[in-house]
């Protein structure tokens, strides 16, 4: 049995959801082998996998902090101590992102003042947060998303560990990314690294590139192409060469 650990946006979604992609993977699954999302969206993002039918054995969620089944039940998550979610997200706010997206048990949209366009709770109103998976904002390009991830990692790189996801940043515990999610996936239902096959295009899927037996998309960054074992056009690809 093979497992493959799909990164969603650039990688999955590359193209669409297609009809093809989706018989591809039921295919895969027949053969009796296991299909999973691990993407830095939040958990909540499972309902939109499933209304588009992409069949799932689990979803890594916040770039590997939430794992949950393909019934969305959680079965493992990492946190990271709430006292420094309010000066991370003052934080980011000071290099002028408009919000910060909060995953925890419920999902919290934190808005800069400074942005009145931006829909969510302002910061000022917040009190304290108790704890949270991952806290993600977005930059205008990405090399400002590159600066102030470094910026973040100095700040606090104590307590957390700054993704770049494009022009993204996704802000998880400290010792999480999406290869110590994976480990944690194979440790909890008793599978093999050797059983992996993972496949991204961002810097955000470096560390489970890096880590296990891989695929870059073609349309990814070189940084990343530079890491992988291979290169594949998309999903449907790499599962007629696998199977």
């Amino acid at each position: 049995m093979k497992i493959i650990l799909s990164d969603y946006d650039g990688t999955l979604n590359h193209g669409g959801i297609t009809q093809k992609k989706l018989d591809a993977i039921k295919k895969w699954r027949e053969a009796g082998n296991l299909f999973s999302v691990v993407s830095g969206r939040q958990k909540e993002f499972f309902f939109d996998l499933k209304n588009d039918n992409i069949p799932l054995d689990y979803f890594l969620a916040c770039n590997g902090a939430v794992i949950t089944d393909g019934e969305q039940n959680i079965i493992k998550d990492f946190r990271c101590e709430g006292s420094v979610a309010l000066p991370l997200i003052e934080f980011l706010f000071s290099f002028g992102c408009s919000f910060a997206n909060v995953c925890k048990d419920t999902f919290l949209r934190v808005v800069n003042e400074a942005f009145p366009e931006e829909e969510g709770k302002k910061l000022s109103e917040i009190k304290e947060i108790s704890y949270f998976n991952q806290i993600s904002t977005d930059l205008p390009d990405f090399d400002t998303a590159g600066e102030v991830t470094a910026a973040v990692k100095e700040r606090f790189g104590e307590f957390v560990n700054p993704l770049q996801n494009g022009t993204c940043i996704d802000i998880v515990p400290k010792g999480i990314d999406k290869a110590q999610g994976i480990y944690k996936l194979l440790e909890i239902i008793d599978e093999k690294i050797e059983d992996v096959i993972a496949v991204g295009d961002n810097i955000n899927d470096e560390a489970m590139i890096r880590e296990f037996y891989s695929y870059a998309m073609a349309n990814g960054v070189d940084r990343i192409k530079a890491l992988a074992d291979n290169i594949t056009s998309g999903i449907e690809e790499l599962i007629e060469k696998e199977i």
